[in-house]
């Protein structure tokens, strides 16, 4: 698949944003090797995706249940690198950092049959690359309403009072604020009249390992009249995305860069469609990708001046998951 300089890719989304021409776009974390196609160049052989506004995936039907084992790195490595994150907090550098790792997993099915059985908002498979099965919207733009969800905050379903304890805690309410407000600055830098419509509300994501609830926020503002001329603009203007990255945005990319044992790639990137009028897209987590060595899962979480080693840790490998229903 051929990628384009980050220059390139926004003066392509401008451009077809003007002419009202359908396109994806993936964008990898560093914005390095951007992917901008038009819908109807799209070869599904190698390329499937699914958002709410569009889709070129049709479903496919099996009885086969997914089983997947895991290989977290140890305790003792992550405090490590939690550590180095807590030292730069400490320092003044960052209020939060969204710290991830990856981690090896055998599966007894392939990459594309995991983008057919996950049970997610948006989905993205690249043969031989990597699927990704996302619960998090990253930008709506729709006559002139530009929207985007940060997600922050993730709890197990089945822990008694569940909803409570992941609204009330203290860790995640900072977290959570930090995050609202990078996200609010950004939206404000291309939107007017930008406001939180929606606040810290509760999403249920089903998984093989069972139910875990997630915390978003809902920022709109509006986009000047001309805004489909300027399409790559915005959306670039706006990564890396606040919720993988931390606040402030660009001291922390460099503590993300320095911290990690791994290149993220397209993890944590982002992928979206536009259909000639509106626009849809989502933040590239829940990722699985294929490497030499095999699957490796990426996963992680924000960590604040308020973050628990063990909880950090056990949030990691939880995120480990497909959002299947255990047929497809």
């Amino acid at each position: 698949m051929n990628t384009v300089t980050k220059e390139a890719a926004i003066h392509k989304m401008n451009s077809w944003g003007s002419e009202g021409r359908p396109f994806l776009f993936i964008i990898d974390f560093l914005q390095k090797k951007p992917i901008i196609l038009p819908l109807d160049e799209v070869n599904e052989q190698q390329l499937l995706f699914k958002t709410p506004l569009f889709s070129n995936a049709k479903n496919i039907l099996s009885d086969r249940q997914i089983e997947m084992e895991a290989f977290p790195i140890s305790k003792d490595e992550y405090a490590g690198q939690f550590e180095k994150v807590i030292s730069e907090i400490r320092r003044g550098n960052s209020f939060v950092v969204n710290l991830t790792c990856q981690t090896p997993i055998k599966c007894n099915t392939s990459t594309n049959h995991i983008f057919h059985a996950s049970k997610s908002k948006y989905g993205l498979w690249y043969k031989d690359h990597f699927v990704c099965f996302s619960p998090e919207t990253f930008v709506q733009i729709e006559n002139g309403c530009i929207k985007t969800f940060p997600m922050k905050g993730t709890i197990n379903a089945s822990l008694p009072n569940a909803v409570e304890e992941i609204l009330n805690d203290e860790k995640e309410k900072a977290e959570h604020n930090c995050v609202v407000d990078l996200l609010r600055n950004d939206l404000s830098v291309i939107a007017e009249n930008v406001e939180v419509t929606r606040y810290r509300y509760i999403d249920k994501v089903v998984t093989e390992e069972g139910a875990l609830l997630q915390v978003s926020s809902e920022i709109a503002g509006v986009l000047h009249a001309d805004y489909k001329e300027h399409l790559g603009d915005i959306i670039f203007s706006m990564l890396p995305a606040g919720s993988i990255t931390g606040a402030p945005k660009i001291k922390t990319t460099e503590i993300i860069l320095d911290t990690e044992s791994y290149h993220r790639g397209y993890y944590s990137g982002v992928f979206g469609v536009f259909d000639g009028r509106s626009l849809d897209s989502a933040v590239m987590i829940r990722f699985i990708e294929e490497t030499e060595q095999g699957l490796v899962f990426k996963s992680g979480g924000g960590i604040t001046a308020k973050s628990n080693l063990d909880d950090e840790y056990n949030e990691m490998k939880a995120k480990v998951y497909v959002p299947a229903t255990g047929k497809y």
